[in-house]
């Protein structure tokens, strides 16, 4: 006999975002995982680390001869140079070898990359780009209140968690500038542009102050490109304007992107990429992920842990969450092969105790329950969540349920289709008042 309780299951949409835009035009293709595979329903930590690019080290003894030796020849010609100005320093980190700084040549490092370690393309850039901050008063940016407060309360860009590898995560976010009132208050004005890039340079800084520049230290941000209900090329404004936005994060942010996801990409940004691709350097191409709208949980979470990618994505991450954290709730695996059926125990041996728990399935397409089965076999089975079809467009789930006796909350996923599942999952137990 079943007793039928009402579910605890609630679906807590993510705030949107802060604020926008810095697109580069190209992707690179991810093929879909092979749906072979082994079915297990013993639990394994969630998702193997991938990379597509190797940022490279900072340290002075991974870099070869003619490195070394660019290297040490924009250092020998900053200190000449800098007779005017000792104090010169980048992202708070001091220029001149003779300032000792541990930092030094992981910023002079980025600046040779960019020129590929041609030195005096180097100098130039790093002189023009000192130029360019004193000139926009680019140290002053932080201390600005107000810059983005219409783009923030829509949702064009944020910060938010750390990828695989300790890299910050800057979500840009286009779908916003398809409401026409939006787009007017960003781009209808010169004044109103060059407010919008001055905030995006106010978000970048923020950005920077998480990084670690010591040798070693993780150094770059992973950017993803949400393209969903983004408007077309056909928006000048807003062309120009991301134009002008991208040229001046490449000519003075150099080396500051470790990699650049897009993610939901319409037709037309395809065609947009095969005209630009050809032009693009081999180590640009290897920094930037395509996922179509289809696979964009599977493709960030080769990249981002589940707890640290939004729930508006597939992820476990939610707004202000009090329940669980990146360091608290291990994320676990199991992999429903096509046409099977698995289950998830989680125990509860002690009464008057509240279970929580998260779980999403890759591509859903499965049906999903949940029960409480008592210890006991003369008790009754509680059923916690109905039987139910779990579509693609379903968020992940969170839910909980309170025992009055000892037992095991049963969560079952049954997978008709012909392609194996992977499901992610955490969870905890709350002591009773």
């Amino acid at each position: 006999m079943t007793v039928e309780t009402k579910s605890d299951d609630t679906h807590i949409a993510d705030e949107p975002p802060k604020a926008v835009v810095e697109a580069v035009d190209a992707v690179v293709a991810e093929k879909e995982e092979d749906n072979e595979g082994p079915s297990s329903s013993k639990p394994v930590p969630a998702v193997e680390k991938r990379s597509s690019f190797k940022e490279e080290n900072f340290l002075p003894s991974d870099l070869n001869e003619a490195e070394k030796k660019a290297l040490s020849e924009l250092r020998l010609k900053l200190e000449e140079a800098a007779e005017v100005e000792k104090e010169v320093s980048l992202w708070g980190v001091p220029l001149l070898p003779s300032k000792a700084s541990p930092g030094t040549d992981v910023i002079l490092l980025k600046f040779l990359r960019a020129r590929e370690f041609k030195v005096e393309a180097a100098l130039e850039m790093l002189k023009n780009t000192l130029r360019w901050r004193k000139e926009s008063r680019i140290d002053s940016v932080l201390d600005e209140e107000g810059l983005g407060d219409d783009l923030e309360a829509v949702g064009a860009a944020y910060m938010s968690g750390t990828d695989r590898e300790g890299h910050p995560i800057c979500y840009n976010v286009y779908g916003v500038f398809g409401d026409a009132e939006v787009y007017q208050k960003t781009f209808g004005t010169e004044e109103k542009r060059e407010r919008f890039l001055r905030w995006r340079f106010q978000l970048l800084e923020r950005g920077i102050r998480k990084l670690n520049f010591e040798p070693g230290g993780v150094a770059s941000i992973l950017q993803i490109t949400d393209l969903k209900d983004a408007p077309g090329p056909s928006k000048k404004e807003l062309r120009v304007t991301t134009k002008r936005a991208v040229g001046l994060l490449q000519d003075n942010y150099p080396e500051f992107v470790a990699r650049n996801i897009f993610i939901n990409v319409p037709f037309w940004y395809y065609a947009f990429h095969s005209i630009l691709s050809p032009f693009l350097t081999q180590r640009t191409k290897s920094k930037l992920v395509f996922a179509r709208p289809a696979s964009v949980t599977e493709t960030l979470l080769k990249y981002i842990p589940a707890e640290e990618i939004p729930i508006r994505y597939g992820g476990l991450q939610r707004d202000n969450d009090t329940e669980f954290s990146p360091d608290n709730g291990k994320v676990l695996e199991l992999v429903v092969k096509a046409g099977s059926t698995e289950t998830i125990e989680l125990p509860m041996p002690e009464v008057g105790t509240t279970l929580l728990w998260d779980l999403i399935v890759l591509g859903w397409d499965v049906n999903y329950k949940e029960e409480f089965i008592p210890t006991d076999e003369g008790s009754y089975t509680i059923i916690v969540q109905k039987g139910k079809k779990m579509g693609t467009q379903d968020t992940p789930i969170r839910n909980s349920f309170r025992n009055n006796e000892q037992g095991k909350v049963v969560l079952t996923i049954e997978n008709s289709t012909f392609k194996k599942k992977k499901v992610l999952y955490r969870y905890k137990t709350k002591g009773s008042a």
